[in-house]
């Protein structure tokens, strides 16, 4: 059986300044190799799931664990976890100006490669990885050569963070609604990308609302969460039954 890369076990969070508790018992692992799917109504948790596995400020862990490869990550800061192995690709991409895509990438590299007591990467092998990383998601090289994110389209973006995970190489990448307001094109691309990123010692946790980018990438299990926690989990055929049915026949299935 494969190594489990992410274990979260009954975790429960609430936002900060309301004490509204969002996720409320949610269990989950994932194993290197394999994809999982997160789907769910609106408010149910998911992409407050991403942001309390990557640390982000404004929410507090009130119960549970999270652990990435045998690391506790409640007792490390963000970017600490991401040293580690996590990577968060947002739904909405933040711009950066002034800072290009390359200098961001190779201090983010070095600072990771320091963290493990690495050596740093050459120029040379740098500009050869990002030749390499940026044909998988087609990204121009004038891109990859531009302040991050500034003046990019929704579909540029969503390539340009696949490219950031394909440079940064984690063991575990959230993709928070990457599919959100994409073309089919930039969905193929953005998707065979995801593909062509997936081994054995890696996986990916795809949050998504909708069911099209499971045609794009195969999910190994689909979770659905509502409400706070999984409530159920299947392959891709339960992807396929909620495009059909929607959310509301699980309320009615755990009722009986």
């Amino acid at each position: 059986m494969s190594k489990v890369l992410l274990d979260i076990k009954n975790l429960h969070a609430e936002i900060e300044d309301e004490g509204k508790q969002i996720l409320k018992g949610l269990n989950l692992t994932v194993r290197a190799g394999e994809i999982h799917a997160i789907m769910g109504p609106n408010g149910a948790g998911k992409s407050t799931l991403a942001s309390v596995v990557a640390g982000k400020d404004g929410y507090e862990v009130t119960e549970g664990s999270i652990e990435m490869d045998g690391k506790d990550l409640l007792e490390l800061d963000p970017d600490e976890r991401a040293k580690e192995g996590l990577f968060l690709a947002f739904q909405y991409p933040v711009e950066i100006p002034g800072v290009s895509n390359i200098n961001f990438l190779r201090t983010a590299i070095n600072e990771i490669k320091e963290y493990r007591k690495e050596d740093p990467v050459s120029a040379k092998d740098f500009m050869s990885m990002v030749r390499e990383k940026s044909k998988l998601v087609e990204l121009d090289a004038k891109l990859a050569s531009r302040s991050v994110n500034e003046g990019f389209s929704g579909g540029e973006k969503k390539r340009n963070e696949i490219f950031q995970m394909a440079m940064l190489e984690p063991k575990v990448s959230f993709l928070d609604e990457t599919d959100s307001g994409l073309d089919i094109d930039a969905l193929r691309i953005v998707a065979a990308g995801v593909n062509k990123l997936k081994n054995e010692n890696n996986a990916v946790v795809l949050i998504t609302h909708y069911q099209r980018l499971l045609d794009y990438i195969i999910p190994d299990f689909v979770h659905v969460l509502a409400d706070g926690k999984i409530v159920k989990t299947g392959d891709k055929n339960l992807a396929l039954e909620l495009e059909e049915k929607g959310y509301d026949w699980l309320t009615e299935e755990k009722a009986l």
